[in-house]
């Protein structure tokens, strides 16, 4: 393992010492990454070819997978250079990087979720009035809006974080550069502008989930009222997948941010980064998938058309 010999970076410290485990963790991160990036750039493409999902929710999701591709290439591939060289070590420019992305990536996440929860919010509660809400110019104008606001919170982060004088060894105990384990570096009585920050960030989000909440109980009371069992269950196979999703990310994402940071490392901490960190990009295109009738009949049909491509084309070739 590389020592640390520069003042200028840190040594991340998230997983085992032992050389075995630490190619194990490469490899179980590699296919983690390859699941997540072939499931999201799946959904980007169906939903791009397919002109049956060009409407607000699909434009929405395909706006989420992105998010999903960017936060989890923000640290992954990181983490398994390092175990794969055996070497923690990562320069301050990089530590910057990653803290600035992964912050506004994370911010951009929970705006898009709110955006989305508002989009089935208007499409169930208020059907007449839907294309007129949702029309294509406002629907730019919330992709914006969540790229804008996901922007500023990384820049205050990384502004604020890196000002802040640093006491002791330069060692997270995390697998990329976390916020809460970077504030256990900090003097004590130096990172209250963090903290300020911190906590107009934890406002922010907790204001999109009490908008998330409001919209979906609106949402659930106006689907019970529905008389037809088959209405009810399309709406909850669109929504209930949204609702997991949000659930998952923001409980683990909270819970971690949240909680006072502990002076030794922890277990729970490094698990529940791992939660909101690398298991959401991975899993929301198979919930999404999954649960949603119209983005699997458009996977059967792009794999048919796929197919029947490649067998016109060898039978061509064969003539030759």
């Amino acid at each position: 393992m590389a020592n640390l010999t520069s003042k200028n970076g840190f040594l991340l410290m998230g997983f085992s010492d032992d050389r075995k485990l630490q190619l194990l963790h490469a490899l179980l991160f590699l296919v983690i990454y390859m699941l997540a990036l072939t499931g999201n750039i799946l959904i980007i493409t169906i939903i791009t070819l397919d002109h049956h999902l060009h409407s607000p929710m699909y434009y929405f999701l395909k706006y989420l997978s992105l998010l999903d591709i960017c936060i989890i290439s923000v640290t992954v591939p990181q983490s398994i250079a390092n175990s794969l060289t055996d070497n923690n070590y990562i320069s301050l420019g990089q530590c910057i990087l990653q803290v600035f992305f992964f912050i506004a990536l994370a911010s951009s996440e929970v705006a898009i979720l709110t955006v989305m929860s508002y989009d089935r919010y208007v499409a169930i509660c208020q059907p007449l009035q839907y294309r007129t809400i949702m029309n294509p110019s406002a629907c730019r104008h919330a992709v914006t809006a969540v790229w804008v606001v996901g922007g500023l919170s990384g820049l205050m982060h990384t502004v604020v974080n890196f000002s802040v004088p640093l006491c002791g060894e330069r060692v997270i105990h995390q697998f990329f550069c976390d916020v809460p384990q970077m504030l256990k570096l900090a003097c004590s009585h130096e990172f209250i502008n963090e903290i300020a920050v911190a906590a107009f960030t934890t406002l922010t989000a907790f204001i999109c989930l009490i908008s998330i909440v409001f919209s979906y109980i609106c949402i659930f009371s106006t689907v019970l009222r529905i008389p037809s069992a088959e209405g009810q269950t399309k709406v909850f196979s669109t929504c209930l997948p949204h609702v997991f999703v949000v659930t998952f990310f923001l409980s683990t994402a909270g819970f971690e941010f949240l909680r006072p940071p502990s002076d030794s490392p922890s277990t729970i901490d490094l698990m529940f980064s791992i939660f909101y960190t690398v298991i959401p990009p991975m899993f929301n295109p198979i919930i999404y998938s999954l649960r949603n009738e119209a983005m699997k009949a458009a996977l059967r049909k792009l794999l048919s058309k796929e197919f029947f491509q490649r067998k016109m084309y060898l039978k061509t070739i064969f003539k030759l």
